[in-house]
């Protein structure tokens, strides 16, 4: 069973963390069966399952089911749900939020932002509920970014990042994950902090990754990311398998 305390011991033990999202029962049931350490319910549901074109219109609502089917599954893995935007506006709203995906069965909560997310993050964990912190390029902000850019490029970026990643650790997070951040300042990030960094785009030196899980499997053909490399094609064989069924269907029809 992975713990808390499972995932901080990896910082600088050698075993990188492995982390996938999963957004249902059967889905979660194979990551777990695999090994993965950890499972985020993450907000990226909302364009791999939901349809939208970003992850801003995401609800509480639509979480809590998710992590209710993804808990269904009993995992060993840490099961981390993220929360949506606009739900942790403040410490009181953030403890508020947290505690209902706490009730739908998560151990754990994941939050974008650094420096200004500190009171979101102390409140949060002195509540008793472990927060994963994610900095870096934020999806929420996509909107406010205009599209997707590595961070870190700068030397003001890479101060400013610098101080986000030991403003987490200082008021509380578990773990932070980078995303899309310089694969330098990344590296830099993981030697200083004392928890663990869980890269995603960032390079090979953060002690774990993290992979939406419908890029690892080929589930998304429609788009995927430059720092994804599919190790499958479930998309294709999908297709493979529906035209063949409605091949032999026709078949039939046809006698």
């Amino acid at each position: 069973m992975t713990t808390i305390q499972s995932i901080l011991d990896r910082k600088g033990s050698g075993q990188a963390i492995a982390a996938l999202t999963a957004y249902d029962y059967p889905t979660a049931r194979l990551l777990d069966e695999a090994g993965v350490d950890i499972l985020l319910v993450g907000d990226s549901l909302g364009m791999t399952v939901l349809g939208h074109p970003d992850t801003t219109q995401v609800r509480l609502e639509d979480i809590l089911h998710h992590t209710r089917a993804v808990v269904r599954a009993r995992p060993s893995a840490l099961v981390v749900a993220d929360l949506p935007i606009a739900t942790y506006d403040n410490a009181k709203a953030a403890v508020v939020s947290a505690k209902e995906l706490v009730k739908a069965g998560a151990q754990a909560v994941k939050l974008e932002g650094g420096q200004h997310c500190a009171a979101q993050i102390r409140a949060i964990t002195q509540s008793g509920t472990p927060v994963m912190a994610h900095i870096g390029m934020l999806p929420q902000q996509i909107r406010k970014e205009g599209g997707y850019r590595k961070k870190g490029k700068t030397a003001e970026e890479r101060s400013s990042l610098l101080t986000d990643a030991e403003t987490v650790e200082v008021n509380g997070a578990f773990a932070v994950v980078l995303e899309l951040i310089e694969s330098s300042v990344a590296a830099e990030i993981t030697r200083r902090l004392r928890i663990p960094t869980i890269g995603i785009g960032s390079g090979t030196n953060c002690d774990g990754q993290i992979l939406v899980v419908h890029d690892l499997i080929g589930f998304f053909p429609w788009f995927r990311p430059k720092h994804a490399q599919p190790e499958a094609d479930v998309a294709g064989e999908i297709s493979k398998a529906v035209s063949a069924y409605i091949k032999k269907i026709r078949k039939a029809e046809e006698l």
